[in-house]
C-alpha cells in the first residue's frame, strides 16, 4: 500500500508532517468507508502522540495507491462520525 499526501495538508496546516500522516495512518485506531465512495476516514495518532485524522480517496491503478488530501488534529465531529468517545474535560475543582 502506498500512500501519498497532498501539498494541501501542509498549506492549511504547517504543523503537520509527512511523517505525522504516515503514522497516524499505520497507526490507525478506526477508519470508515464514506458510503457510496471510495473516500475513507480514519483517526490515529501522529510521531508526536497527536491524535489526527484523516481522509484518504483510493486512487485506481494497479498498485493500491491512496491520496491523503486532509488531515488534523481530530475534532470532536470525526470522532463522533468513527463512533469513539470524545476525551473528556478535566472538572473544575473550586
Amino acid at each position: 500500500m502506498k500512500i501519498i499526501v497532498h501539498p494541501r495538508v501542509h498549506e492549511r496546516h504547517p504543523d503537520i508532517t509527512d511523517e505525522d500522516v504516515y503514522s497516524a495512518w499505520i497507526g490507525c485506531i478506526r477508519q470508515r468507508n464514506r458510503p457510496g465512495t471510495r473516500i475513507v476516514v480514519g483517526a490515529g495518532y501522529d510521531i508526536r502522540g497527536r491524535l489526527l485524522e484523516f481522509t484518504a480517496r483510493h486512487i485506481q491503478g494497479d498498485d493500491d495507491w491512496w491520496l491523503v488530501y486532509h488531515a488534523m488534529r481530530c475534532t470532536r465531529k470525526t470522532l463522533k462520525e468513527l463512533n469513539l468517545e470524545p476525551p473528556r474535560k478535566p472538572r473544575r475543582t473550586t
